[in-house]
């Protein structure tokens, strides 16, 4: 954008709501979600109470909004690397390592903080529920066309054992469990869904 130029309405909205869903996911992964307040988050993002809630009338919206903003990235991060998978017997254990990275870094970190926070928040749990189970179908069909030589009700079983997991893997990892363990459950779980595909 040319220097000077001002911007649109539609481009400050834009900026305002990204400034405050970059900001929520700080919030989740340094303060967790009982910590993470609406004030908190304004400070963060350099935004009056008022702009916020123009935005999102409640932290639950907000939330909702941060777990689609949280789905999208982690999408978009996976995309390129799904696209260079390695041909024949050492793609499966690819595949695994790339959900593995997806839930293990920080935005995985703040989605884990919802999904916990969403077992007894009832609004959270209902924002939640259909952006996880459209992460789930949008990512088992671009591995649907990746492995199609898999048949698909054997992939989604696959597919889901290693999404619960790389998320327990995860949990431990925030608890300080042994990463030497981690290694070695990771290991072996690729040595079995490699096995179980051949």
């Amino acid at each position: 954008m040319p220097q000077g130029h001002p911007r649109t309405q539609a481009e400050r909205s834009a900026r305002t709501r990204a400034a405050l869903l970059d900001a929520t996911i700080a919030c989740l992964t340094e303060l967790g979600h009982a910590r993470t307040s609406m004030s908190e988050i304004c400070v963060r993002a350099g935004v009056s109470k008022g702009a916020a809630q123009h935005h999102f009338t409640d932290k639950a919206e907000l939330m909702a909004a941060a777990v689609r903003h949280l789905t999208t990235e982690l999408t978009v991060r996976g995309g390129p690397a799904l696209d260079r998978l390695p041909p024949g017997p050492d793609r499966v254990p690819a595949v695994i390592d790339l959900l593995w990275h997806s839930f293990s870094g920080t935005l995985a970190s703040a989605a884990m903080e919802l999904w916990v926070a969403a077992r007894t928040d009832p609004d959270l749990r209902a924002a939640m529920r259909p952006v996880d189970r459209e992460l789930g179908r949008s990512t088992l069909d671009r591995l649907a066309t990746l492995l199609d030589d898999i048949p698909r009700e054997r992939l989604d079983t696959l597919y889901w054992l290693t999404v619960n997991l790389t998320r327990g893997l995860a949990l431990d990892a925030e608890l300080g469990g042994d990463p030497q363990r981690r290694e070695h459950l990771l290991a072996e779980w690729k040595r079995i869904a490699t096995a179980l595909c051949a």
